[in-house]
């Protein structure tokens, strides 16, 4: 069972920027709304003890977009 939905993925995010989940913007820059490379390694970290092995902290620093993150997560996590 893929347990890195969507949902997961956006709940994490949002409980690190301490945010409700709908509050966050698919296509907004998550530097901007105050992401920072601290944070992302944890993002990275607890996304791979859940099944996104090949994730790299690059993967996520290089376009700190929701939408684009949910694309690479679900794909690693296959």
């Amino acid at each position: 069972m893929n347990a890195l939905t969507e949902e997961r993925i956006r709940s994490d995010v949002a409980e690190l920027l301490d945010c409700a989940p709908n509050e966050i913007d698919p296509e907004e820059d998550l530097l901007d709304r105050g992401l920072d490379s601290v944070r992302i390694m944890s993002l990275v970290e607890r996304w791979r003890e859940a099944g996104a092995s090949g994730l790299e902290f690059p993967d996520l620093a290089e376009e700190p977009v929701l939408r684009h993150w949910i694309g690479l997560v679900r794909k690693e996590d296959t």
